[in-house]
């Protein structure tokens, strides 16, 4: 007689396990501890099997039936049942396993050799701030674009549109990366594309001819820090990146030879890149190393001597001396670049020459090993040519 919830319910253990048969090879033992446990007996190529379907009242008598109908049609196709629950017990491990985040942080492991340390600290970030809460424990699998549109459109609206662009752009390199070693099969990211719309780039504000004569005689009569002010007049007769002066050595210049060498690894082309020093600039270099020459860096973190000056150091100064902030011109570190770019190109040196010197990308990379050799000479004489210009500013 087949077996009822009642039954179930009031059927007590006793001193030997006890067995109550539903019918069609299944039943539930009933074990001296209490527990209540259904199995299914089974024939394949002749041999007995007993398959453990699960424990009531977890899995209720309707629940056990319908288990039952799903286990004797795997046995029809000579298949065990318990193999059959191994397997996907093993697609389900790896699927947790393959995790966004966890495809995410083998991806970034795999970029971080080509990354500078700033890119790789941004990525991991951002990525650990707004999309690992999010979706990092899902299965990549289950990733869908609904959830990325909802990602970005957050970061979007707190004003961070560019970094909702970088996230997307992030999280479509993951999916290609999951689809590439099998563990994905599209990219949802993709058709996100245009989404979020980018903010309009504004450009470091240059200064006029004018403005920069009023900077350098404001500079000169700075009492700041004197390494601060070594740091903005080097600034001025480099024109170089914020990053690639505020983390300058020693070990990279060669006054004699009036070179700077930055190594590709600090620049943003992952090039090394030659700056031709000034006379002027080798008088700033000179004072400096008085001052810093004992250390490895040229510009040391005053609370950390071994770490470098901070981003801000050079903006805080520009604020003090009215360059820079609330009611100023708006004029910032990286603004010297712009500053030098638009006097040299009125004062009529070539644009190539230029560009060089800036260390702006350069899409033919036959040319732009041409490039760095043949420009040299006309880098030098321009360096100074730059350098005496800034000079002639400073007695008008």
């Amino acid at each position: 007689m087949p077996l009822t919830d009642a039954k179930i319910r009031n059927t007590k253990s006793a001193d030997k396990p006890l067995k109550l048969t539903d019918g069609g090879g299944l039943y539930l033992e009933v074990r001296p501890t209490g527990a209540k446990l259904w199995r299914y007996r089974y024939r394949i190529a002749g041999k007995e099997n007993i398959f453990a379907i699960g424990e009531y009242p977890a899995l209720g008598l309707a629940q056990a039936r319908a288990e039952l109908l799903q286990a004797k049609s795997l046995v029809k196709q000579g298949i065990h049942p318990a193999h059959q629950r191994q397997v996907e017990q093993l697609v389900v491990e790896q699927a947790n396993a393959c995790t966004f985040e966890a495809i995410a942080h083998e991806w970034i492991a795999k970029k971080t050799p080509s990354w500078s340390p700033y890119y790789l600290r941004q990525v991991e970030r951002f990525m650990a701030a707004d999309v690992f809460p999010q979706i990092g424990k899902l299965p990549i699998r289950s990733v869908t674009a609904a959830h990325l549109l909802k990602i970005i459109q957050r970061i979007e609206k707190r004003g961070a549109a560019t970094v909702a662009i970088l996230v997307r752009q992030w999280s479509s390199a993951i999916f290609r990366y999951a689809v590439s070693t099998l563990r994905a099969d599209v990219d949802p990211a993709a058709a996100l594309k245009g989404a979020i719309q980018r903010p309009k780039v504004i450009h470091a504000k240059p200064l006029s001819r004018e403005q920069l004569g009023d900077f350098i005689q404001a500079l000169e009569s700075y009492g700041g820090y004197r390494v601060t002010v070594l740091a903005l007049r080097l600034m001025l007769l480099t024109f170089v990146r914020t990053v690639e002066l505020r983390k300058a050595v020693w070990a990279e210049f060669d006054l004699e030879r009036a070179e700077w060498r930055i190594p590709a690894d600090r620049m943003k082309m992952r090039e090394m890149h030659i700056v031709p020093l000034s006379r002027q600039a080798i008088v700033a270099l000179r004072e400096l190393h008085t001052f810093t020459g004992g250390r490895a860096q040229l510009f040391p973190n005053l609370r950390n001597p071994q770490n470098y000056m901070t981003a801000t150091t050079l903006n805080r100064a520009l604020e003090r001396m009215g360059f820079n902030g609330k009611d100023s011109i708006g004029f910032s570190a990286h603004g010297f670049r712009a500053t030098a770019s638009t006097l040299l190109n009125e004062a009529g040196y070539r644009g190539d020459v230029i560009e060089r010197q800036l260390a702006h990308a350069e899409r033919n990379k036959v040319r732009a090993s041409y490039n760095q050799a043949e420009y040299m000479d006309e880098r030098r004489d321009m360096m100074q040519a730059w350098a005496d210009m800034l000079d002639d500013l400073a007695r008008n």
